[in-house]
């Protein structure tokens, strides 16, 4: 049994480990820091990770970060921290962050749209990048004068000086959408779309209105709604309520628009997918919520996070980050069924 009077054993140290492994410190250094390629051979290198391993050894961040002018810490800007797709490109981000000894400080732009004020003024020091999700490159100008590497995720690959980017293929989710619709005969659409003007909306909007003006016949029209459950159950009701033919689909732009418009529907008498067919975006933990449940986009969101500190490792250790857009799925639920017959 532990004496709780006796001192705690030393914490070991690089000099033990480079004993233990008969190298010198600056081996370990380079090891345990993974920069020992074409300077260690790999026999070496698993040399010292099993020594540091037996010890139970592990870097002095503090000491090191003074030495090498890095505090291995790295900026995650979001719109909102109310979106459980943030929280999860936060999860991702952190998992891979925590496998290189790196932390990810959570930052949220104010009132979800930007611009981000600049919380670190008197501390960019204490950074070595950042991580900016689903956001206009604009709303991060306060940023761009920290002299810091910027990934950008989920964003507008065009007019950013980003040193790498991290996308979605959200243009094909949204194609994907308007092809399950419109083979179970859809003809008549409207877009309940998000507010914010962001690439990511844009870039859903514009593969919608491409895919459904390729169908002889069909038509999509667009109404706008802040992101929360209310204000797309309004948006809805005013689009289900206009004179002349009815809309057989609502494709929403993200999960929580779909929700108030799935509400919509049972307040104006109509069954969802019976008279009404409604698709969402993201596939959060509400599309399983709902009754019947959301047909919807699954977007791998821990992935983003993932990818976005792996490039920004990536950037500082001066290699190329992994390019290419991460594929999206639709997911077919209970929400979406062939229209209604037309009347005789």
């Amino acid at each position: 049994m532990t004496d709780p009077h006796q001192p705690a054993p030393p914490r070991p140290t690089s000099r033990d480990v480079a004993r233990a492994a008969g190298v010198s410190q600056a081996t370990v250094s380079l090891v345990l820091a993974e920069k020992w390629p074409g300077r260690v051979s790999e026999a070496t290198a698993q040399r010292v990770r099993e020594c540091a391993a037996e010890l139970g050894y592990r870097p002095n961040l503090a000491a090191r970060s003074l030495r090498l002018g890095s505090t291995r810490t790295a900026l995650l800007v979001v719109p909102a921290l109310t979106n459980e797709f943030f929280a999860r490109v936060h999860t991702g981000a952190a998992a891979v962050a925590a496998e290189h000894d790196f932390g990810v400080v959570l930052y949220p732009s104010p009132d979800g749209t930007g611009p981000a004020r600049d919380p670190f003024a008197s501390a960019r020091a204490s950074l070595d990048g950042v991580i900016a999700s689903s956001m206009a490159s604009d709303a991060l100008s306060a940023l761009h004068g920290a002299e810091l590497p910027l990934v950008m995720l989920d964003s507008d690959p065009a007019g950013t000086d980003a040193a790498a980017q991290v996308n979605l293929d959200i243009a094909d989710g949204m194609r994907q959408v308007a092809d399950h619709l419109l083979s179970l005969g859809h003809r008549r659409f409207v877009h309940l779309a998000s507010a914010v003007d962001t690439w990511t909306f844009a870039v859903r909007a514009e593969a919608l209105r491409e895919a459904v003006g390729a169908v002889p016949g069909a038509s999509v029209r667009t109404v706008r709604a802040a992101l929360d459950v209310r204000a797309g159950r309004e948006a809805a009701e005013q689009a289900l309520a206009v004179a002349g033919e009815r809309p057989t689909a609502l494709v929403c732009d993200d999960d929580i628009l779909a929700a108030g418009a799935c509400k919509a529907a049972r307040r104006l008498g109509l069954r969802v997918p019976d008279d009404l067919s409604v698709t969402g975006f993201d596939d959060l933990a509400l599309a399983t919520a709902l009754e019947p449940e959301l047909t919807t986009v699954q977007l791998p969101a821990e992935q983003v996070g993932e990818r976005g500190m792996a490039a920004l490792l990536a950037v500082l250790d001066g290699r190329e980050a992994d390019g290419g857009s991460l594929p999206v799925r639709l997911v077919v639920r209970g929400s979406t069924a062939p229209p209604p017959a037309s009347p005789a």
